[in-house]
């Protein structure tokens, strides 16, 4: 959602389309709170009807095109079930609604009717919309909403690292799948390869369809030679609407899901976690969003950190302040966004790489390497 607005922001720049005035103090969202936010579990109001033109999908919401000379959108929610996710897809629909957006909540993973009512819903301003802009090219969903679109302009904003294993894929005619799935995905994946391969189709550059990558990854080598428009998100809009932040003297770590996603072993984890602590001061540490609450529990007891759950993405938590001198990373997204979201404030943005001793037996044959490459590439981040 955020990479949403600031594909938005700097579409209606290039676009000439006048900006919406906005709330003064950037919304009513908070910077974080320190534990789960209270989500309200209601459908949002009745939003007007989608123009042909104005279509926008995506589990972490799309955009279209602005329609008659205004940069109004129409955003289509798919959450997850994740309560963290939710929480901060809510207070990020807030601020889009500040910028003047139209924000439609679909609750497509509500029950088993669901999908089928989504779908149905989706599928007429679908096929009327000019531009496609979604969020996860690998999600299922998404691939099979691409299905029903003939739309002529498709445009991938930026879904931090997994983009560069996106369009890394694209380049090399692979199927789309996940960085950390060990395995071809069993009898579903084999189900649904005939949507996947039309989506990936959607997803290819031809005559009659244009394809845009919206990132702040460095993805332009990747897809060189195959006719995709690369625009660079440098957060933009995120610098325009907060900060600069206060900043304090201390360190703050940046939690990650490497243990959630089965890629790192939880004991080697918390040990790096509370050596990184002991070693650098560090005296908070945001959780990502899909960490448990166990591990985050054992991060306060055994490392003595201050756990913040943030109820906006990191990069608005940073900006808005205040943040420490110096922020610590595993390898993630942030040691991309991070140095862009806080050009000129002072802030140090460091990364850790994962000892390759860290990695489960599950963990798939890619895992290290990919990390590897996250910390390698992100060159405005200084390394451990």
């Amino acid at each position: 959602m955020l990479n949403l607005l600031e594909w938005a922001y700097v579409d209606a720049a290039r676009s000439g389309a006048p900006r919406r005035p906005v709330r003064p103090g950037g919304g009513t969202a908070p910077g974080w709170r320190s534990g789960p936010p209270s989500v309200p579990e209601c459908e949002s109001p009745p939003e007007p009807p989608v123009r042909a033109g104005d279509m926008a999908q995506g589990p972490s919401a799309g955009p279209a095109r602005p329609g008659e000379g205004t940069s109004a959108l129409t955003i289509v929610v798919l959450p997850p079930h994740d309560p963290m996710t939710r929480g901060q897809l809510r207070r990020m629909a807030e601020l889009a609604r500040d910028d003047g957006h139209t924000v439609q909540w679909s609750e497509a993973r509500g029950g088993a009717s669901a999908p089928v009512k989504t779908i149905a819903g989706l599928t007429r301003p679908l096929r009327r919309a000019d531009r496609i802009v979604i969020g996860d090219p690998f999600s299922r969903y998404v691939q099979l909403l691409l299905n029903l679109t003939p739309a002529p302009d498709v445009v991938v904003v930026d879904d931090g690292t997994a983009t560069m294993e996106f369009v890394s894929q694209l380049a090399s005619g692979e199927r789309l799948t996940r960085w950390h799935r060990k395995g071809a995905g069993g009898p579903r994946a084999a189900l649904f390869a005939p949507v996947s391969k039309r989506a990936r189709t959607r997803l290819t550059p031809a005559e009659g369809r244009r394809v845009e990558i919206f990132s702040s990854m460095p993805v332009d080598e990747a897809v060189a030679g195959l006719g995709v428009t690369v625009t660079a998100n440098d957060f933009a809009w995120t610098r325009s609407r907060f900060g600069p932040p206060r900043l304090t003297k201390g360190t703050d770590l940046v939690g990650t899901s490497l243990v959630e996603t089965g890629v790192v072993d939880t004991e080697r984890y918390l040990e790096a976690v509370g050596q990184l602590a002991r070693t650098h001061g560090a005296v908070r540490y945001f959780a990502h969003r899909r960490e448990s609450a166990e591990k985050l529990h054992r991060v306060s007891t055994e490392a003595g950190l201050e756990v913040v759950r943030p109820d906006l993405p990191l990069e608005l938590v940073a900006r808005r302040g205040p943040i420490g001198r110096t922020i610590l990373s595993f390898p993630s997204t942030v040691v991309h966004t991070l140095p862009l979201a806080l050009r000129g404030t002072g802030v140090r943005v460091v990364v850790c790489d994962v000892d390759p001793a860290w990695l489960t037996e599950g963990a798939s044959p890619r895992a290290q390497g990919f990390l590897s490459g996250v910390t390698g590439t992100a060159r405005s981040a200084h390394r451990l």
